[in-house]
């Protein structure tokens, strides 16, 4: 069927879109635009009759195909048609002239530098390299800056700095030749330009983008353009990924010239923050303070060590900003009924303005100024109840949102603080007063769990005390201890007390059982396998937990068991706080509690010292005998240890042997768990005294500490109390009663409710204290 004139008319026009649009098809926009572009045929007069203007249809259409109107119709200088350019990228001089960049602070060096290499004759191709986070792109931005401001050497006015996204010209190419037509369409208009510097981040995508089998990919194409000086590029990409890709390519790294972008200071970050700072108040419709901006460049240095300035503490004052933002966007209940009809009256009044029912928009428009002033007037209302109970709360250490001098939401160094809180689980807010207290009790709160030590216990609470209030060295890890004494003493049962109590729980605890680790070849298990071999891109077992966990104890279990190469690991922990693992990150060991347990030394415990010639007082002959014992345990860690690893730790700290009133103590918590186990099966049990005498004397041995205990109330107890449960002498809802016989024998009797009153469990065993274990 031929075509008539006016239809081959309007597919001529169509191809000429197609054509100025830098497009290699003719689509229905095409055709559209072509019958517009007609005018006269019917569908141009349905258009018209429908109301609809075509010059809006027209620009309309071209600005969802990506192009501006500019390019599109032919118009402007010569050297701007770049169309399949701005297709696949876009154009961030324009983007800074109108002002919709960030501003660049600082990195004057680097940009000069950058300004130096683009204007060489040949190989003017400077690549940014540095670490995720830095701001290699932003040095980008910022020479865009500068151009639209013209504060540039005159070489470079009226260039355009153009970034190309290498996903998307790649993207939709199903046919072999399609990548290479757009590429080599794309420096020759940059070749006919004349004045486009070229930004591609993330440059060592180039490296095998668009390369099918037999083509050639994006980096060879563009090599001789680069090389000659046809086609200025900057490049930005990481240090691994200059290393993996570029490096290796050499033809391709001699046309690029490196320009290293280091990490900023946290006094330039503070910089650069208040520079950002204007965007970030109007992004969230609040102030952030003074003292935010330094917190987040200060804490995210100190407590964040997986990631770079500025970037982390950009994302730092971003979240706290969205956290506060939505903490104070929640409507008064009273307020949220006007919020409604307000969204009504808005409805109805864009619908008048669509039927051009003007006077019915103003009576509208009337409506909603109303609904909002009384909107208004209610929040300030809560506003001013919230300062108030902020107020009262003070005392209480409850953090409330603040309020600048003109209503509006402020972000405060807590808010940054809760934030750091919540990506790290290291605690940095301010102290309330309930933590304060918990604090200053540590010593009671571990004695629930540990009875005896004081000196070890002291030594961890003061440890921790100093962390929390910022006191501790910030290099170091909190502490680093070695508990030693003999066996059963309570090394372990301190340190899943400590986990458990301000650590969040025992799993919060790592173990590191150095029996595991008695090889040459296991200390790579702690920091992952070296390239080549099995378990390499697992990590180490050390090093990923902690960066899982940055807060917590790391528990070295028997640590004189371990090869004598692992204590040469240990030695960078103890003093700086680091431990680079087999893939090189560095893991940060600065807000960990180390504990190290070792039996060395339990022998002399054991003996007591052996002091000859010397007689002291009652008071004073327990403290010099431990006096004593100490200083031929740490002779003894002297013959065993290395003198740089013993002088890296903290204290030394050792166990006494336990007491008779001590393991007497130990039983009863260790009843309370029996008592607890039964109350779940609704039996409720107790123990005479005469029963916990008979405990301890079977479970009392000084050398073996608390672990014989706990085989005796299996035997004595456990066992018992199996046995009568199966014969059916003790049933659910039952109360019974442990004690001995004359012969020694464990006898358990049922009792009622009313005769149990008389024979409760002992004062040491208190429910509280079961309910803690």
């Amino acid at each position: 069927i031929p075509f008539t004139p006016r239809a081959k008319r309007v597919l001529e026009l169509s191809l000429e879109e197609a054509r100025q649009l830098g497009h290699n098809y003719i689509g229905t926009e095409h055709l559209l635009l072509g019958l517009i572009r007609e005018g006269e045929g019917v569908a141009a007069r349905v258009l018209e009759n429908l109301g609809v203007d075509l010059a809006k249809v027209r620009t309309q259409v071209i600005r969802m195909l990506g192009e501006t109107a500019e390019v599109t119709s032919g118009g402007g200088k010569g050297s701007n048609k770049t169309p399949t350019l701005d297709e696949f990228g876009s154009n961030l001089t324009k983007l800074a002239g109108s002002g919709k960049l960030d501003p660049v602070v600082g990195r004057q060096q680097e940009i000069d530098r950058v300004i130096q290499i683009l204007v060489r004759r040949t190989k003017n191709n400077p690549v940014l390299v540095g670490e995720p986070g830095v701001g290699k792109t932003a040095i980008a931005e910022g020479l865009a800056q500068r151009i639209a401001s013209g504060e540039i050497p005159g070489i470079l006015e009226g260039k355009r700095v153009l970034t190309l996204d290498i996903g998307l010209l790649v993207a939709g190419t199903k046919y072999r030749g399609e990548f290479e037509e757009r590429l080599k369409k794309i420096m020759e208009e940059i070749r006919s330009a004349g004045n486009v510097i070229l930004v591609i981040d993330e440059v060592h995508t180039l490296i095998g983008a668009g390369a099918a089998e037999g083509a050639i990919d994006a980096a060879n194409i563009l090599k001789p353009a680069l090389a000659r000086g046809e086609l200025q590029c900057i490049g930005a990409t990481t240090l691994d990924e200059y290393r993996k890709h570029i490096e290796r390519d050499a033809a391709l790294e001699r046309r690029f010239q490196p320009v290293t972008v280091g990490e900023p200071s946290v006094a330039d970050t503070i910089t650069i923050l208040y520079g950002l700072r204007e965007r970030y108040e109007q992004h969230h419709n609040l102030k952030i303070t003074d003292e935010a901006l330094a917190a987040a460049a200060n804490l995210g240095d100190r407590y964040i060590s997986d990631r770079y300035l500025p970037d982390k503490a950009i994302d730092l004052i971003d979240e706290a900003g969205s956290r506060v933002r939505l903490l104070n966007s929640k409507l008064p209940t009273a307020a949220r009924e006007l919020d409604r009809q307000l969204r009504q009256v808005l409805a109805q009044k864009d619908e008048a303005v669509r039927d051009q029912d003007f006077a019915k928009a103003g009576q509208l428009r009337d409506q909603e100024v109303e609904l909002k002033q009384q909107i208004r007037d209610i929040i300030q209302g809560s506003c001013s109840q919230t300062e108030a109970s902020a107020t009262a709360a003070a005392g209480t250490g409850t953090v409330e949102p603040s309020f600048g001098a003109d209503g509006s939401p402020l972000v405060t160094e807590e808010d940054i603080a809760a934030i750091v809180a919540s990506w790290t689980g290291v605690p940095v807010q301010k102290l309330t007063e309930t933590e304060s207290v918990k604090l200053l009790n540590i010593e009671d709160t571990l004695h629930q769990r540990l009875i005896g030590q004081d000196e070890a216990v002291k030594a961890v609470a003061k440890a921790i005390r100093r962390a929390r209030v910022g006191l501790k060295n910030p290099s170091r890890p909190i502490a680093s201890f070695i508990f030693s004494g003999p066996t059963g003493v309570g090394k372990t049962e301190l340190t899943k007390a400590l986990a458990a109590y301000f650590f969040g729980s025992e799993e919060a605890m790592i173990r590191m059982d150095m029996s595991e680790y008695m090889e040459r070849h296991t200390v790579s298990k702690l920091i992952g396998s070296p390239p080549g071999y099995v378990g390499f891109n697992e990590g180490g077992q050390l090093t990923e937990a902690v960066r899982r966990r940055p807060y917590t104890v790391i528990l070295f279990d028997e640590i004189e068991k371990a090869h004598p190469d692992i204590f040469n690991l240990l030695l960078q922990l103890l003093e700086d706080g680091h431990l680079t693992d087999s893939k090189g990150r560095k893991v940060n060991f600065k807000n960990t509690l180390v504990i190290m347990t070792s039996n060395i030394g339990s022998k002399v415990i054991e003996k007591g010292g052996g002091g000859l010639g010397f007689e002291f007082s009652e008071d004073n002959e327990e403290e010099a005998r431990y006096t004593r014992i100490r200083s031929l345990v740490n002779e003894e860690f002297k013959n065993y240890f290395r003198p740089e690893f013993l002088n890296r730790l903290d204290e030394v700290i050792v166990f006494r042997q336990l007491t008779r009133a001590e393991v007497k103590q130990i039983a009863s918590i260790m009843l309370n768990e029996v008592f607890a186990r039964m109350q779940d099966k609704d039996i409720t049990l107790s123990v005479t005294e005469a029963f916990q005498d008979r405990l301890v004397e079977e479970g009392y041995n000084p050398s073996y500490g608390a672990r014989p205990l706990r085989r005796a109330v299996m035997r004595l107890l456990e066992d018992s109390l199996a046995e009568e449960f199966l014969n059916g002498t003790i049933k659910e809802g039952d109360h019974a009663l442990v004690d001995v016989d004359d012969q020694k024998k464990v006898v358990i009797r049922r009792q009622s409710s009313t005769s149990n009153a008389d024979n409760t469990a002992l004062p040491e065993a208190q429910p509280t204290s079961a309910v803690s274990l």
